[in-house]
């Protein structure tokens, strides 16, 4: 049996890609912010802030463009050595190597992604409202 062809994407399949893409952006801000603070014995030990990767998918039976989850990437921002002697993962000169993490850029990252996720949540709302009132309107 052949593979049907696939429906076109609708207005509210492209929502809810885009909530999911927020989703994973704000996700993704939160485990940068958890991990903050930690500190490892050597560079590499040191979390590295993540990010997630977006690609456009156009659907080209209605002209709908979406987004979707490339992949989620380790940042390349060096780890911050600190100078902490008294830590019990301090090295032999006494450093240990910190996130690097900016938790005021992860705070407005997910106020954004928040936002935005709204946006999406409010016009998805307003597409469905329109197209119950569009059905209303052809019952007699």
């Amino acid at each position: 049996m052949p593979n049907p062809a696939p429906r076109p994407m609708t207005l509210f399949d492209a929502g809810a890609r885009a909530m999911s893409a927020q989703l994973v952006r704000m996700n993704a801000a939160a485990s940068n912010l958890a991990n903050a603070g930690t500190v490892a014995a050597t560079p590499q030990g040191a979390y590295r802030a993540i990010r997630p990767v977006f690609a456009t998918v156009l659907d080209s039976a209605t002209g709908i463009a979406s987004v979707k989850v490339q992949g989620v990437y380790q940042s390349g921002a060096a780890p911050v050595r600190t100078h902490d002697p008294d830590n019990p993962l301090a090295d032999g000169n006494g450093d240990v190597w910190g996130s690097g993490v900016d938790e005021n850029a992860e705070m407005l990252e997910i106020t954004d992604s928040a936002r935005q996720y709204q946006n999406v949540v409010e016009a998805m709302q307003t597409a469905k409202q329109l197209t119950l009132d569009t059905l209303r309107m052809k019952t007699p």
